[in-house]
């Protein structure tokens, strides 16, 4: 008979909780045999807010163009009509390296939400053109406010903030009302222009490359319109001549930066 002495029973418990440790650990273990730990799933970063206006010290309430010193222009673009024509006009001002401002209608924004962040994420401005683009000029106050908000409230929703920039639809500068409403939304200046291109007219390509390069000049502010087949079919001539000239075509916060 084999005793047992209190030595070898202690030895005995010892190796015993060691196996049970290890048989925990290994069951524990991934098969690859590294310890797994519990995995946090990660949200997708949200994307930055888009730039918001800012007030230029010295500027009037309404600017039609940038600095005369400086070989830059602004193509804007009332944002509106046809997504295709608007994605072919950012692919086309992305090539030549150029990079524009849209100014977007609300119910555009309703029926395409995607192109928002389309312009952001090419380097372009995005702004404010009323919720519905009507003649917001000769609208009671109740109804201008609800136009001017009402696209502000939008870019907010998609982008973070309100816009880099008002423009008042159908026309080229806002009252004084629109001013003041415009101002109250948080809009320090009104976005107008010193070049219409007409390509709302639909003269033909070759009538609107003509309208913009005989006009446009250092700081220029020139009009444009998404939805147009000649805008699109312009464009490339465009950018062609500007750069043959010098003149760089940025976005409206660029040019008066």
């Amino acid at each position: 008979m084999v005793r047992v002495t209190t030595t070898d029973r202690r030895t005995v418990l010892r190796v015993s909780a060691g196996l049970v440790t290890a048989g925990a650990f290994t069951a524990g273990c991934a098969t690859s045999g590294a310890v797994a730990h519990p995995t946090r799933s990660r949200a997708p970063a949200r994307p930055s807010p888009a730039p918001g206006p800012r007030r230029l010290p010295g500027r009037p309430a309404q600017l039609d163009h940038g600095p005369r010193t400086h070989p830059r222009v602004a193509l804007t673009f009332h944002g509106n009509g046809d997504p295709a024509t608007a994605r072919a006009l950012l692919g086309e001002a992305e090539r030549a390296g150029a990079r524009i401002t849209v100014l977007a209608v609300g119910t555009w924004l309703d029926a395409h939400p995607e192109l928002a962040r389309r312009i952001l994420d090419g380097g372009h401005d995005l702004g404010n053109h009323t919720l519905h683009h009507l003649g917001v000029n000769d609208m009671s106050e109740a109804d201008a406010r609800a136009e001017i908000t009402g696209c502000a409230e939008r870019l907010r929703r998609l982008t973070g903030s309100i816009g880099s920039w008002f423009r008042p639809s159908r026309a080229a500068r806002a009252s004084p009302l629109v001013e003041r409403l415009a101002r109250e939304t948080g809009y320090p200046h009104v976005l107008s222009y010193d070049v219409d291109s007409l390509d709302f007219t639909s003269p033909g390509a070759p009538a609107v490359t003509r309208k913009v390069l005989g006009e446009v000049r250092n700081g220029s502010v020139v009009s444009l319109h998404f939805g147009y087949a000649d805008t699109v079919a312009a464009l490339p001539a465009v950018l062609e001549e500007l750069d043959r000239r010098g003149l760089a075509a940025v976005t409206t916060t660029e040019l008066f930066s």
